[in-house]
């Protein structure tokens, strides 16, 4: 199970991040500060940057200017992996879980990056590592339970509902231990009653393990139900910030969403 440790939070800092594709800029000078445990939107129109964000973010793209910092140290221009490993995890919008192994498998594989013994080790099957594994996969249980998939762990991934697929690969991302969790569309394809669940789920979460949660939602019922602060992107540029209220009744955010009659 990720550290429940209340020491574990970090402040997390984007400054002035920009990125331009083709001349089209899809994300100019956008900043955003999140205290630990802070539960934070990011929501726009279609095409307004939100993805873009988290991809910068998380190493996929490399940002032209701007820097982001976990905890005072820079992550600019390390690798996924290494962003990972420095405390930042992520779903997806469309989920990309290893199709054919077991959905235990799956949290398991997350275990791996911070692996605690050598080749030797695996081959000759020690000690160490029938200890460490047998640690990975109580803990790997445990998120699975958390996340109502414990019945389902031998199952392959590929055969899971969607909504239980979205689960599963949150369950993934916390097993990297995150201090920051970032949630994209985690909603996307559930049902109503789905969605009051994955609400309660995400607070639970973030109340549980000491993480931060950023989440990118179109669902604005559950954006304004759960979320403690928000901002709003439109054409890759930041229009708004303030609680789910202040957001709510902004002028710019109601022009974004549903143009100029």
């Amino acid at each position: 199970m990720p550290s429940e440790s209340k020491e574990k939070g970090s402040d997390f800092e984007v400054t002035n991040l920009s990125i331009s594709f083709g001349g089209l800029k899809a994300v100019s000078n956008f900043n955003l500060h999140l205290k630990p445990k802070a539960l934070h939107g990011l929501i726009g129109p279609n095409g307004a940057g939100k993805t873009t964000v988290f991809n910068l973010i998380t190493g996929v793209y490399i940002p032209d200017s701007g820097d982001m910092r976990l905890g005072g140290k820079s992550l600019l221009g390390l690798k996924p992996y290494h962003i990972t490993k420095a405390g930042i995890a992520r779903t997806f919008q469309n989920t990309r879980l290893f199709r054919e192994l077991s959905v235990l498998e799956n949290v398991m594989v997350s275990y791996h990056m911070r692996v605690r013994y050598g080749y030797a080790d695996t081959f000759l099957r020690t000690n160490q590592f029938i200890r460490v594994e047998a640690e990975w996969e109580e803990q790997a249980r445990d998120l699975l339970e958390l996340m109502g998939l414990a019945n389902r762990r031998w199952d392959p991934a590929r055969s899971l509902p969607y909504g239980n697929q979205r689960r599963l690969e949150i369950a993934r991302a916390l097993a990297t231990n995150p201090k920051v969790l970032f949630l994209d569309e985690p909603a996307a394809g559930l049902n109503s009653q789905e969605k009051v669940e994955l609400m309660k789920t995400i607070a639970q979460i973030r109340d549980r393990f000491n993480v931060t949660i950023l989440l990118i939602e179109h669902d604005m019922k559950l954006v304004m139900g759960i979320c403690e602060s928000i901002t709003v992107l439109d054409h890759g540029e930041t229009i708004a910030e303030g609680t789910p209220r202040q957001i709510q009744e902004d002028p710019k955010v109601i022009e974004a969403y549903l143009g100029v009659a």
